[in-house]
């Protein structure tokens, strides 16, 4: 497809009026760019999108830049390649391993969950198909090509970019691009002002285009801290003499929470309770973590104590006997919403029972198992039939590794000037209108809020 000269064209296919599914196309002259390209999840009406053609043939897309691992920015690689994508995707060096542990694994709960459908028949599809296989997700792996913070890597004769630091999970990365004579800044997932394990996200004093996510547009974290908040619902589970149960992404927030863990017992403020990490991935995420130690900010000495945290289970056959032992223990496992993993097999056997506790320890999106539960249902459904909610539910606000409103102003306030076009993505629609008001309000802004599907045009 031959583009004009005259304009880039900025189209989201992705993470507009939403939360996942995050993927931004840039087409300028005759080539074709993709930043980020992930899985929408949560909403049965979004995770359809996943199984719909792209919007454009994978073969005329020149490059896809990577921002970080998390699957709803990574997670439709597999279909990409599948589709006919043969080119480089770009990332950070830690970007790429975690996206082999989190693209595998989610091909390997595709597979299991259709086989599961179609073992118990509780299908509409005759039979019902993984959305990609394990194999397809270790096929898109080969397509990685890995570079370094503030490295200028040039695409085409039209295109350049360079990655900056994110501060959301490790690798996590602002992309800085050079379209003709257009400058253009993705922020990615913007990480906090001061985070836990990560150093805070680098400022950018100019840019023509900036895209902004606005997950927390429209509130701020409370100023809890989070080791005390973790600490009130340890000890009343422990009084209870029940089982906290934590569904946890398996990146970044599976390490905070061994961070805090670790510090409480050196602390001796941690009950005699036996902590376990049932995810392999969160256990090879906590492996790429130490691998990378240049990329985040613990000293030998944090990284050791958060290792020897929890027992780190990987074989299935371990896990099933840590399911089955109702003896009060802590139990961190996948995934963070709900949406599958080994969590559901302890939801399984303990949430019908009051003396235990699930601990929701992230954003849950609308349409998952997680936001039901924050939103107070009696009965959730997994598993192909209902499970009542017995178990006391709690929320955990303070470890968020997204910015939050005003952390997001106060990144932006670094910038000279006001930059020509600001778009605002990667939210739900009043997160998004509530950030797009303060930013016209406090910096004189003129935000735009992106809609799926719909093209803007950038004069060059």
């Amino acid at each position: 497809m031959k583009h004009s000269d005259d304009h880039i064209a900025l189209t989201f296919l992705g993470g507009a009026g939403t939360v996942t599914g995050s993927k931004i196309l840039i087409s300028y002259r005759d080539q074709n760019l993709l930043v980020d390209c992930g899985l929408f999840q949560g909403l049965k009406k979004l995770r359809l999108l996943n199984w719909k053609q792209l919007a454009i043939d994978p073969k005329s897309i020149g490059a896809v830049i990577l921002t970080h691992a998390h699957l709803d920015h990574i997670g439709y690689l597999p279909i990409l390649v599948r589709d006919g994508y043969k080119n480089e995707m770009h990332s950070t060096h830690p970007t790429r391993a975690l996206a082999k542990i989190i693209l595998e694994d989610s091909g390997k709960i595709q597979e299991e969950e259709s086989e599961r459908a179609n073992r118990h028949k509780y299908t509409r599809h005759a039979p019902a198909n993984p959305l990609y296989t394990v194999a397809e997700a270790t096929q898109s792996i080969n397509y990685f090509v890995t570079h370094s913070y503030l490295e200028w890597v040039i695409v085409n004769n039209d295109m350049k970019f360079r990655f900056l630091n994110a501060g959301h999970i490790i690798g996590s990365a602002i992309v800085e691009l050079i379209v003709g004579n257009r400058r253009f800044i993705f922020s990615g997932d913007l990480g906090r002002s001061q985070p836990l394990l990560m150093h805070p996200p680098d400022t950018i004093t100019e840019t023509d285009v900036l895209i902004l996510e606005s997950t927390y547009g429209d509130r701020l974290h409370p100023g809890i801290d989070p080791k005390e908040e973790l600490k009130e619902v340890i000890w009343s589970t422990y009084n209870k003499k029940g089982i906290l149960m934590i569904p946890t992404f398996a990146v970044e927030r599976a390490q905070e929470l061994l961070f805090l863990i670790s510090l409480l017992k050196e602390e001796n403020n941690f009950p005699g309770m036996p902590v376990f990490l049932d995810s392999p991935m969160g256990v090879d995420a906590t492996e790429t973590l130490f691998e990378y130690s240049d990329w985040q900010k613990l000293n030998l000495t944090a990284r050791r104590s958060l290792n020897s945290a929890a027992q780190l289970i990987s074989n299935a056959r371990a896990s099933r006997a840590i399911v089955a032992d109702d003896k009060p223990k802590i139990v961190l496992a996948g995934s963070g919403m709900l949406s599958g993993g080994r969590i559901l097999h302890y939801l399984d056997r303990h949430l019908g029972s009051k003396k235990n506790t699930i601990l929701l320890a992230g954003f849950q999106a609308a349409g998952t198992r997680g936001r039901a539960l924050v939103e107070g249902v009696s009965e959730i459904k997994f598993f192909g039939s209902y499970h009542q909610v017995k178990a006391e539910v709690r929320q955990m606000h303070s470890l968020s590794s997204h910015a939050d409103q005003s952390e997001i102003l106060a990144w932006a306030r670094h910038f000279d000037q006001s930059p020509a076009f600001v778009f605002l993505n990667h939210g739900e629609p009043h997160q998004a209108d509530g950030l797009r008001v303060k930013l016209r309000h406090e910096l004189g802004w003129n935000p735009k809020i992106a809609s799926m599907g719909v093209t803007y045009r950038i004069p060059v």
